[in-house]
């Protein structure tokens, strides 16, 4: 039952019932194929193109390898979480409408805003690695051009503003559209992939293997402050470029190559066969690009000694291609950029998917403006992905990329976070509902998953946590100013659910 104020929560059967609404309904076309294919389009790119060789340089040397596992056990713990929700309550929104059903009004908003982080600024990050290799590619065609320029004083990433535009156009033709280019170029990268790991091989050579943990070194690139991991603030342990804390610290890193599957989740209410489809869809994408990562970045710290890996003084930050280009090797740099470019296109596209549609539920649910929830001829909420492109091309034009992969992370962990307690939660209130997927082990393995992206929250920097609760700040004010005013549940229920606020009362 809806309960008062803040933690009144709208019931499962409303929220499945909601999806039939007229003009906000969704075109159902996604099969469980679609959903794999949408995982790790969204998830094969950023950790193996951008990732995986820089971090190797800067924080774990060759156990890189193994912050990709570490890494990818937090996901597998979360997934599992994930994967019954969506199963449970097949709607629009993700962890956004899991919240609605078991924490209440105000604990959905704030994922809902949360989530902003993960999947707008995560598309605008990947966005910027897409322009970088763009720059690469059309360096390698013998066109010298930069995609960054300076327009009155300001750096703007013209190449990244390109992308988010084309993108911005397809999703609003529709998603079943989507997903056959996303299964087109997922194809061509995920080919680039195993040519990275067959033809690496030959290169490897296991003297570079050799500390497979190097020595922990102070003063490195973690900085000092609010520059350094919340965990070597708090606890006063110091060093953790390289070492056991470097290894922990590249943990958190790479993480950020694994978010995405649960964009799956948002596409629940598109799929012809949620129940099945979206676990499937979840957990395959997932299995399948873990054992990409591991494989890859083996390969790559094979090839070349980890200090070679290092970001250059100017910020030049090393990729897959550096490996094959400084072992002479240079056509397969250059098949490498293309893949990366072509792979990053569809990380970028899903990410814009799953964030219109969590705005679209909220949108739906009066949190955001109810016209934006409107739907199209082609079934996909045109107004808000037209947003969602200008908020990312701003992000992608105007900010480093650096602290918006950081950004990415905190936000997708404490999404992980809720739920995971979620499920504990909806195992106690609501025994009765039919679930595709139960998580085995129950309490333990929403506990470990739980502890496990608290762990990985640590090892983020301070400085991270400090831009984190400011936007989580100002995502309260935007709740108390506006959502709780305007909440479709809070109508509904009058008096008894929504206490009349007073324009002086907001504060």
């Amino acid at each position: 039952m809806p309960g008062n104020g803040l933690w009144r929560t709208k019931s499962i059967e409303q929220s499945i019932a909601d999806t039939d609404e007229p003009g906000t309904k969704l075109r159902k076309d996604l099969t469980a194929w679609d959903l794999t294919v949408f995982g790790v389009a969204v998830v094969v790119g950023a950790g193996i193109f951008t990732l995986t060789a820089s971090t190797a340089g800067n924080l774990a040397g060759p156990s890189v390898s193994l912050a990709f596992v570490l890494a990818a056990i937090a996901c597998a713990l979360a997934a599992l979480c994930y994967a019954e929700f969506a199963s449970t309550v097949p709607v629009a929104g993700s962890a956004y409408t899991f919240s609605y059903a078991t924490f209440g009004e105000f604990m959905a908003w704030i994922i809902g805003w949360d989530l902003v982080l993960e999947f707008a600024v995560g598309a605008a990050a990947v966005s910027k690695g897409w322009s970088l290799y763009l720059e690469t590619v059309l360096g390698q065609l013998g066109v010298s051009v930069k995609t960054t320029a300076s327009v009155g004083g300001v750096d703007v990433d013209w190449g990244s503003l390109l992308l988010v535009f084309a993108l911005t156009v397809l999703l609003v033709i529709g998603t079943k559209l989507s997903s056959r280019v996303s299964a087109v170029i997922t194809a061509v990268k995920v080919a680039v992939v195993l040519l990275v790991i067959v033809l690496g091989i030959g290169y490897i050579k296991a003297e570079n293997y050799s500390p497979y943990i190097p020595p922990a070194q102070t003063g490195g690139t973690t900085g000092t402050g609010l520059e350094q991991s919340l965990f070597s603030l708090v606890t006063g342990f110091s060093g953790s470029t390289y070492g056991v804390l470097g290894l922990l610290a590249a943990a958190s890193l790479v993480f950020f190559a694994f978010i995405g599957f649960d964009v799956v989740a948002t596409t629940a209410e598109e799929t012809r066969n949620p129940r099945k489809a979206v676990p499937r869809g979840i957990l395959g994408s997932l299995a399948i690009v873990t054992v990409l990562y591991v494989a890859v970045s083996l390969v790559i710290t094979g090839m070349l000694p980890y200090d070679q890996l290092k970001t250059q003084p100017d910020g030049t930050r090393a990729t897959l291609a550096t490996a094959f280009a400084q072992n002479g090797v240079d056509w397969a740099a250059t098949v490498i950029s293309v893949g990366a470019l072509a792979g990053l296109t569809t990380v970028v596209m899903v990410m814009m998917l799953g964030q219109s549609r969590v705005l679209f539920a909220m949108s739906r649910d009066g949190l955001m403006p109810r016209k934006l929830a409107l739907t199209g001829k082609h079934g996909t909420p045109y107004r808000i992905t037209v947003v969602i492109g200008v908020l990312v091309a701003i992000a992608a034009g105007f900010f480093p990329a650096g602290k918006l992969e950081e950004m990415v992370n905190v936000g997708t962990l404490f999404a992980f976070v809720l739920v995971s307690a979620g499920v504990l939660v909806l195992r106690k209130t609501r025994p009765d509902l039919p679930r595709g997927f139960r998580v085995p082990l129950v309490p333990l393995v929403p506990i470990l998953a739980i502890a496990a992206c608290l762990w990985l929250m640590l090892n983020l920097t301070a400085l991270t946590w400090v831009r984190f609760l400011i936007w989580m700040a100002l995502g309260v004010v935007v709740y108390f100013v506006y959502s709780r005013r305007n909440s479709v549940l809070g109508k509904e229920h009058g008096a008894t659910a929504v206490p009349v606020v007073k324009p002086d009362e907001v504060s």
